[in-house]
């Protein structure tokens, strides 16, 4: 290639994480540089139509996540995973804050065997630095049974900021977050 030639554009990659309630990992996604959508949805249970009230209820063994299209070229996704440890507490099974139940756990649900490699190497060296007081809990696995959130479920803190639980969990993750990952956060307009 002469100096002249464009890269080629890296293909955009999909992640989906699970770390606590979906609001709030999709308000953080949604503000990150090299995101291009994020989708709130359920995953990795037995049920084949889960349903808000269904998982919920803790009986399909869905985790709630997002699953994010981002642009490898911006963002890697060790980057990506740095976040995500960084939002949630992945030291607490089925919890999060007052979040309880198996919907509300820790995960990381691999698209391919390199990001499953990458996230058990996120970990260890996470685990080694003794960045948690307790073990790193987090599920990692390969995708499975996901199904997309119903349509009230998108965008929910951009649309209720001020709803009690937006204001209080969401917003106060949403500032930790671009006060620790600033470099990381999108431009106006992004």
């Amino acid at each position: 290639m002469s100096a002249h030639t464009p890269t080629p554009a890296l293909p955009l990659q999909n992640a989906t994480l699970a770390g606590g309630c979906f609001w709030c990992l999709e308000a953080v996604f949604l503000g990150l540089k090299g995101v291009r959508a994020v989708e709130p949805g359920y995953s990795n249970g037995q049920h084949p139509l889960p349903t808000y009230e269904r998982v919920c209820g803790g009986d399909t063994g869905h985790a709630e996540v997002v699953r994010l299209s981002f642009d490898p070229s911006e963002l890697s996704y060790t980057e990506l995973l740095a976040v995500f440890f960084k939002i949630h507490d992945p030291t607490t099974p089925n919890r999060q804050g007052h979040d309880v139940g198996t919907q509300y756990r820790s995960g990381i649900y691999t698209h391919s065997e390199e990001q499953a490699r990458e996230a058990r190497a996120v970990i260890e060296a996470l685990t080694r630095s003794g960045a948690y007081d307790r073990p790193i809990v987090t599920d990692v696995a390969p995708v499975s049974n996901y199904h997309t959130a119903e349509a009230e479920h998108h965008r929910y803190f951009e649309r209720h900021p001020y709803q009690g639980y937006c204001a209080m969990v969401v917003a106060p993750k949403v500032e930790a977050f671009r006060h620790a990952f600033a470099h990381l956060v999108k431009g106006p307009g992004a």
